[in-house]
């Protein structure tokens, strides 16, 4: 009988998952701590400015803008930095450097929590804000390539205080970097000229303007130009590959001068007509808004509702109230002021305070260098409040004091109707700036 040998059982080779050196160092160290501060930082400080800023894409992308600029772009240097000089702090910088992957490789991967995680964390609060605003706009988009603009130029200067942390042994460099970067970005957000544009925190007011096309591109290599010709400079050991680090940087000096060909005020903003068109109610009389405002129309028409039923029939009364980019153009036209500031949502949170200054608005005249002066001036000023507190009393916790008006005040309101439109029809035809022209009730 023959005996069958039978080979020994084998098991089979372990799985061995290898692990991307660049997805350990995303995951570790002070990279997501530093996205998470980006983004706290971007809501807190957006929800601490109120609500004003959901009825505006330009609104919006402004206060991101400069939030991002002045607050998440020196939190990223002082970040970056100290990442920088983790492997120094730890003495792991001859194990790194026995590493057969080549420096500049190395480099990549240790900078890459510096500049990604701050840029995401920054893009993920501008998605949060942008859908907050979304139901609330009336026209316009938003400006994604700002957002981007400002993602690139954080991720830059993450990536520059990387590269500072690794060269000054410094332990304070960190907080001392990020306190010198928000007193740079600072100066050079409200400079005069269009230097102020090459930084990411240059602010803009008018809110019915939208970027010219090529500025978010500009300024993404603007920023990404430098930050790459830095590392590259670094990285690069042979002074063979060095001169590489001149491309990155051309590209920047050429977005740089492009950038500052801008005009000096308006920048890269130019109007847009889709935006700054008038938007009109039916009333009598008509309130009209810009386009970018047409959320706010019911609730500033509300608002005027009971100065409009005083002044309906008057000779010399408003024609249409008018507010937003062109202001009055035809006769007849009052400038109202601006709703915008006073809006949460588009609505008003204080419609009595902006009818009142709707009032002020109307009753002010530009008076030259000697007018409103004479034995009559004070009763003059005084009769002017009291008409203006008539119409529309100024509310308790706000206004001056109306103890001398209130006489006048009293003589108004017990006046009859057609006696109220009278008075109104004579207070309208003087001029105020001459005392002796102002009725007195």
């Amino acid at each position: 009988m023959t005996a069958t040998l039978t080979p020994p059982r084998t098991e089979p080779a372990a799985y061995v998952r290898t692990v991307s050196p660049l997805r350990t160092e995303l995951r570790r160290g002070l990279g997501p701590w530093t996205g998470a501060a980006v983004l706290l930082t971007v809501l807190v400080t957006m929800y601490g400015k109120g609500l004003g800023w959901q009825g505006r894409w330009a609104d919006t992308t402004n206060l991101l803008h400069v939030v991002a600029g002045l607050l998440c772009g020196p939190l990223a240097l002082a970040a970056g930095c100290w990442q920088g000089g983790r492997d120094r702090r730890r003495g792991t910088t001859e194990l790194w450097d026995s590493v057969s992957r080549s420096p500049m490789r190395r480099l990549l991967v240790a900078v890459a929590p510096s500049a990604l995680w701050p840029a995401a964390g920054l893009l993920l609060a501008d998605a949060v804000c942008a859908l907050a605003t979304w139901p609330y706009v009336s026209a316009g988009r938003p400006f994604l390539e700002l957002l981007a603009a400002d993602a690139v130029a954080v991720g830059a200067l993450g990536t520059l205080g990387h590269l500072v942390g690794r060269v000054v042994r410094w332990r304070l460099t960190a907080p001392l970097l990020g306190i010198a970067g928000y007193v740079v970005l600072g100066l050079a957000a409200y400079r005069e000229g269009p230097a102020r544009w090459l930084g990411p925190a240059g602010e803009h007011q008018f809110f019915w303007d939208r970027p010219v096309w090529w500025y978010g591109p500009a300024a993404m290599a603007w920023a990404a130009g430098l930050a790459l010709a830095a590392l590259l400079a670094y990285g690069l050991r042979t002074a063979r590959l060095r001169p590489l680090a001149l491309v990155p940087l051309a590209v920047a000096v050429g977005a740089a001068t492009l950038i500052l060909r801008l005009p000096p005020d308006e920048g890269p903003w130019r109007p847009d007509p889709a935006l700054a068109r008038q938007v009109c109610d039916d009333g009598t009389p008509q309130v009209c808004l810009t386009a970018v405002d047409e959320g706010l129309l019911p609730s500033v028409s509300a608002a005027l509702a009971p100065l409009s039923a005083h002044l309906k029939g008057v000779p010399g009364a408003p024609v249409r109230w008018v507010g937003g980019a062109s202001g009055p153009a035809l006769p007849g036209d009052v400038e109202l002021p601006s709703a915008r500031q006073d809006a949460v949502r588009n609505r008003l949170t204080r419609p009595d305070l902006y009818l009142n200054s709707a009032v002020n608005w109307l009753f002010s005249d530009s008076c030259r260098p000697g007018d409103g002066t004479g034995p009559n001036a004070e009763r003059a000023s005084t009769v002017q409040l009291a008409v203006i507190e008539w119409l529309a009393p100024t509310p308790d916790d706000y206004g001056p004091d109306t103890t001398a008006a209130r006489p006048y005040i009293d003589r108004l309101q017990a006046k009859s109707p057609a006696e109220q439109r009278e008075y109104l029809t004579r207070f309208l035809a003087a001029n105020t700036c001459h005392p002796d022209e102002v009725p007195i009730p």
